[in-house]
């Protein structure tokens, strides 16, 4: 049994695996979706299309371009900051912070894992 200590807590999530932090990258379903496969979040992956709920880029959406498994972030297409030499920089943005709204369901598997709570 993992510990209930939250230094030991935090250790663990910023010492995880790679085939662990996968589980966390992780985000809530809109409400279709949830009502579609009967769960609340599914894991986000490159090709998904997000909403973006917090931040100053609140409302926004687009395709997800890449997710950052070492430092738990994923990169929105369109979501931008501009760079003091002026140049831009996609802008990474935490999971939780988004609502999956359309899932990219070219892998098939993908459909089953979703739909296995059923």
């Amino acid at each position: 049994m993992p510990s209930r200590q939250p230094r030991k807590q935090r250790k663990a999530y910023y010492q995880a695996p790679l085939h662990r932090r996968q589980k966390f990258v992780r985000a809530t379903l809109s409400p279709e979706l949830r009502r579609k496969y009967g769960r609340r979040n599914a894991q986000v992956k490159a090709g998904d299309t997000v909403r973006i709920m917090r931040g100053s880029f609140r409302g926004h959406e687009g395709k997800v371009l890449s997710v950052n498994l070492k430092r738990y972030r994923i990169t929105v297409d369109g979501v931008t900051i501009s760079k003091a030499d002026g140049t831009t920089a996609p802008l990474p943005i935490h999971p939780s912070n988004v609502m999956i709204v359309k899932l990219n369901l070219e892998d098939k598997k993908r459909e089953e894992v979703l739909m296995r709570g059923k």
